[in-house]
């Protein structure tokens, strides 16, 4: 094996470390601040840890937009909402039910679905996103914002708030360490693993749709793993839908709002397929108010085979 492609390897497994330690810090230090400020699991999930593990999208779609490569902001949006919902939701349904709290099912997951439609109208309208668009984004971001900080003002008392395990500076300490960790990993994963796959033969664009966009979602899947198994069920449920959001409402917000993003309209099946998941993760979570082990392998055969056709595409 080439020497290259060796240390490639071990910056890859350096990578799965930082970022497995990582989210284990985060997730501790997120779950003592709720209980600290005494609101529920999910609205931190909603928002500290959203953002948090959303900010390798962040980093690659706006560094793209200020190169010039816009593109690659929404196509890495799109992969990485897709296997959030798929992968994240899917593995974390098959390791435990998902029980989805009443307020996420009537206020946060509809306004997941609403912003995702409103993201492939302005697209529809001129096959791009403009820099109105992009500002329009951030201010529904800013409302949405100011609306959970009201909401957790009237959940002062909420039953689901336990005590806290660290004191409040050493819970916001794991939070800033957890927070280096998951980005340093991300990006050592996202850059060692396109390394390996086009020193192995794969193309630029497929490794774009793939690698990159599954690398910069590995913070949520590993959080929600690390969430799940210290019993923050509702940490998952916040940390995939605050991502999506996120990703839609920032991460192309801020880009679009810097360049007008062009794009082709090949990824009108993408666009499309985002808006049936979201719908269709809507559709599970209203029927039982959970997702259980059933659905979870529908959601990764979904992936499965979109990362197939995206494959076969190019």
């Amino acid at each position: 094996m080439d020497a290259g492609i060796i240390i490639q390897v071990v910056l890859l497994l350096v990578g799965f470390l930082f970022l497995i330690k990582g989210s284990d810090f985060f997730v501790d230090g997120a779950s003592s601040i709720a209980s600290h400020l005494k609101i529920p699991t999910i609205i931190v999930g909603l928002t500290i840890v959203a953002f948090g593990t959303s900010a390798p999208e962040a980093a690659v779609s706006i560094t793209s937009s200020l190169t010039g490569s816009n593109a690659m902001a929404v196509s890495n949006v799109i992969g990485s909402n897709l296997f959030n919902m798929l992968m994240v939701i899917g593995i974390a349904a098959l390791l435990s039910n998902l029980l989805m709290e009443k307020s996420v099912l009537k206020k946060d997951l509809p306004f997941l679905v609403a912003i995702t439609l409103l993201f492939a109208i302005f697209i529809f309208i001129g096959w791009d996103i403009t820099n109105l668009e992009g500002i329009i984004l951030l201010i529904i971001l800013a409302g949405y914002i100011i609306y959970l900080i009201r909401g957790s003002k009237k959940s002062k008392n909420a039953n689901d708030v336990e005590a806290a395990k660290f004191t409040l500076p050493k819970s916001i300490i794991l939070i800033i360490i957890g927070l280096a960790g998951i980005i340093i990993g991300g990006d050592l994963v996202v850059d060692s693993a396109s390394a390996i796959a086009i020193a192995l033969g794969m193309s630029e664009t497929l490794v774009g749709l793939t690698i990159v966009a599954i690398g910069t979602s590995l913070p949520e899947l590993v959080t929600s793993i690390t969430a799940l198994k210290k019993g923050e069920n509702q940490l998952v449920i916040g940390n995939v839908i605050g991502s999506n959001i996120f990703n839609i409402l920032f991460v192309l917000g801020a880009s679009s709002a810097i360049s007008r993003i062009p794009l082709d309209s090949s990824m009108l099946i993408d666009v499309l397929f985002m808006m049936g998941v979201t719908i269709l993760c809507f559709i599970f979570g209203k029927t039982q108010d959970k997702y259980d082990k059933k659905e979870g392998v529908i959601l990764i055969a979904l992936f499965i085979a979109y990362m197939a056709f995206a494959i076969l595409r190019n």
